[in-house]
């Protein structure tokens, strides 16, 4: 991407997705230089899975996933319309398949809500949702804290409660699996398996406030959302963008339950299908995905609204997709069946190249993006 893109995307979007992949190769560097510290010992970190989505942790022969984030500013959409329950699946979708895109089957998940002013009903709704959500996932909610820290948290005005929820979560490397994933074993030839996703998630919030506020004003929560999907997603954007994540970790286990081959997996999160499918592209590859998931409805309206590009669009939004899946071509239609079976939408979406690029072929045109 040209410094002259990325500057014009900082302006768009109200932050860098280069910056904030700086930032975090700042921190995951200083974090590297305490490995030292457990080499050897009980917990010892890997180190074959740099620049994934988790990291793994010894404890002798046993193999655990350890990963953390949070929800970000989507909690602004759920003050505003004033309902919580749902954001617990957002919470334990973005580390559950974090994990999961590993080899990491999530068992475990401690979570911090820091507020302004503490709201017991907000914190039941909040913890119900969680429990929902652990519920469907098969984790165990074992730790947490809830930390009063006045105005040093902020939201939006005259909510019940302004805070920020983050979690970490832990996983065991499923039995069928030696090591991670970590895209080593990726090769050309392999197939791509995507799978829908129903909603934002937990990403691209800030863009898209942005994009509805110019559109529709302060209270653009309460605009009428006329997409065609409106029967499912609501009858108002603050609906349509408060729609729960779908945690896909559950599905993905059960293609590593049923003995079929998984080479990698991607999380699609904050820098949509390229910059996070590259990072287990590994060994020079590439992909060319011609059969992707349509952007949802609401998507394609805001990148309507605010004049998106589809390259950017396909940067900050998942557009329908939440999580790509390498494996044999030969067993690709089974893995896309396997998933289907448990309830979601999965489709094989394209193949692995020898080039190191990614190619997107969607509606709107063709789609390169460098690795």
């Amino acid at each position: 991407m040209s410094q002259t893109t990325a500057a014009n995307l900082k302006e768009t979007a109200g932050y860098s997705i280069e910056e904030g992949n700086a930032a975090s190769r700042c921190a995951y560097n200083w974090a590297k230089k305490t490995f030292v510290t457990r080499a050897g010992k009980p917990g010892e970190p890997a180190q074959d899975l740099e620049g994934g989505f988790s990291n793994e942790i010894r404890f002798g022969a046993e193999r655990l996933g350890i990963g953390s984030d949070g929800i970000g500013t989507k909690i602004e959409v759920a003050e505003r319309v004033d309902r919580y329950d749902t954001l617990g699946y957002d919470l334990i979708a973005m580390v559950a398949d974090d994990l999961v895109v590993a080899g990491f089957v999530p068992t475990n998940l401690s979570n911090i809500i820091d507020v302004n002013t503490l709201n017991y009903d907000v914190v039941d709704e909040l913890m119900r949702g969680l429990h929902d959500a652990a519920q469907f996932s098969s984790i165990a909610v074992t730790g947490g804290e809830i930390a009063e820290l006045g105005n040093r948290i902020g939201g939006y005005p005259g909510a019940r409660m302004n805070f920020n929820w983050c979690s970490t979560a832990v996983g065991v490397l499923h039995p069928s699996l030696e090591r991670p994933l970590s895209g080593a074993n990726v090769r050309a030839g392999q197939a791509v398996v995507a799978l829908r996703s129903p909603s934002f998630r937990s990403n691209g919030y800030s863009l898209a406030r942005r994009v509805l506020t110019k559109a529709f004003g302060e209270n653009w929560h309460t605009a009428p959302y006329t997409g065609a999907d409106a029967d499912v997603m609501g009858q108002t954007w603050g609906d349509v963008m408060l729609a729960p994540s779908l945690i896909f970790a559950p599905g993905v286990t059960a293609v590593l339950d049923a003995g079929l081959p998984l080479h990698a997996a991607a999380h699609i999160t904050g820098g949509g299908i390229a910059d996070n499918f590259k990072r287990v592209l590994k060994n020079g590859v590439g992909a060319e995905l011609d059969n992707l998931f349509e952007p949802l409805p609401a998507m394609a309206q805001l990148a309507d609204l605010g004049g998106i590009s589809p390259a950017d669009a396909y940067l900050y939004w998942n557009m329908g997709n939440g999580m790509l899946i390498v494996t044999d071509a030969d067993q690709a239609e089974a893995v896309a069946a396997e998933l289907t079976s448990k309830g979601y939408d999965a489709q094989v979406a394209g193949r692995i190249i020898a080039e190191p690029n990614i190619t997107l072929k969607v509606g709107a045109g063709e789609l390169k993006y460098d690795i």
